[in-house]
């Protein structure tokens, strides 16, 4: 019987959401000593690398690339990639050297096509048929397992027919067996509110079930440079530790543990009187709306609204994530959040390198992957099955 006709049903649905066995915060991967040989496209920062970083999973980079020049300097600075293996445009990028020599694939082709804060115009928009490049690089390397990424309006843009259009693609003329599922970050340890669809790839046709979620432990303050007044901060070392687990906490403070992949220590310190608000700015920002644009200008969040990849132009706080607990500075202490803020509800630890303006900062976290997210993913599905155990078999 052919999987992908019987999967069909499940897709996007609860059932399609693994509920049994051993979490996979738990389960150990099958072949640690295996190397991962990773391809990228609309690569941005790197948040596969870095959930593969965190995972300590051994990664071998083929390919990255991305148009965005500030992209490619921060993605060096922090994965070193060479010239070489870095393409710039994906429409003259050529993978078929690179058959056979990819395990996993990823990239979500740009998605204000689709996104409801665009205009939606699918593949109308130039940016929408980059989908059909990364589909050509699929061909072309035939990875043994895929991901896609993109937003929540993919789903249901014209009717459902463009992702039909996608779903086929994928299938019938890559020849993958494709697995789909909304998920949100905040079930998976960020707090921030982030829904995205994630389509897993397969070159054989494969049982597969997406990451039951995990209860949330932390709010957005806890990411933020400046909050102490929170049981995970350690007033000798000045940091916060971040761990649901209080005898793990307790050791990792004390320096006889050392951190495990989900958890998350951060260092603390002022913010620059430039992330305040003028009083002008605060005036707007706390506005709720115009005639034509309603919005609850409510601040403070438990959980972060999504991140915005033109957040660097501050919009109302109905869009955007605004603080104010520090009432000794600016307007009653309101300011935007800080580009490493935005970093670490990403999924960033504080040992990303943060190398380009802010501007391009606030950019590239709004447009990234959330790290904890793709980490689930890469345990459930034990990435390492699919990795490399031999110099010979890498060449």
């Amino acid at each position: 019987m052919d999987i992908r006709q019987t999967d069909k049903a499940l897709q996007n649905t609860g059932d399609n959401i693994d509920w049994t066995g051993e979490s996979w915060v738990t389960r150990p991967v099958s072949f640690p000593g295996r190397t991962v040989r990773l391809g990228t496209a609309f690569s941005g920062i790197g948040a596969i690398e870095y959930a593969l970083r965190r995972l300590g999973i051994r990664t071998e980079i083929q390919f990255a690339g991305d148009t965005d020049k500030n992209c490619k300097k921060a993605y060096q600075a922090n994965y070193g990639i060479s010239d070489d293996r870095w393409h710039t445009d994906i429409k003259n990028f050529d993978a078929t050297p690179f058959e056979g020599r990819v395990d996993l694939l990823v990239g979500g082709a740009p998605c204000q096509a689709f996104s409801v804060v665009g205009d939606q115009l699918g593949f109308k928009d130039t940016r929408g048929t980059l989908f059909s490049e990364f589909a050509r690089v699929i061909m072309e390397c035939r990875p043994k397992v895929f991901i896609f990424e993109n937003v929540q309006g993919l789903l249901r843009h014209d009717g459902g027919r463009t992702w039909e259009v996608i779903r086929r693609t994928f299938e019938d003329c890559c020849g993958y067996d494709i697995h789909y599922q909304l998920l949100n970050s905040r079930d998976y340890g960020v707090p921030q509110t982030r829904e995205r669809l994630y389509c897993i790839g397969f070159r054989e046709p494969t049982e597969f079930r997406f990451p039951a979620p995990v209860e949330l432990n932390y709010r957005m303050y806890d990411f933020l440079e400046d909050y102490r007044d929170t049981p995970y901060y350690d007033e000798n070392s000045g940091k916060k530790y971040l761990s649901a687990d209080k005898e793990h906490r307790r050791r990792l403070v004390a320096g006889d543990d050392s951190e495990r992949f989900n958890d998350f220590v951060f260092s603390t310190g002022e913010v620059e009187d430039r992330y305040y608000l003028s009083e002008n700015v605060a005036k707007y920002v706390l506005a709720g709306g115009t005639k034509n644009f309603r919005t609850s200008a409510k601040t403070d969040l438990d959980v972060a609204r999504p991140l915005l990849r033109t957040m660097h132009k501050m919009h109302r706080a109905g869009v955007d994530n605004y603080v104010t607990y520090n009432k000794q500075k600016g307007v009653n202490g309101i300011r935007r959040l800080t580009p490493r803020e935005c970093m670490r509800l990403m999924g960033f630890r504080d040992d990303y390198r943060l190398v380009v303006p802010n501007t391009s900062a606030y950019m590239e976290a709004g447009n990234s992957i959330v790290v904890d997210v793709l980490m689930a993913i890469l345990k459930q599905l034990d990435i390492t099955k699919y990795g490399a155990d031999s110099v010979e078999e890498q060449i």
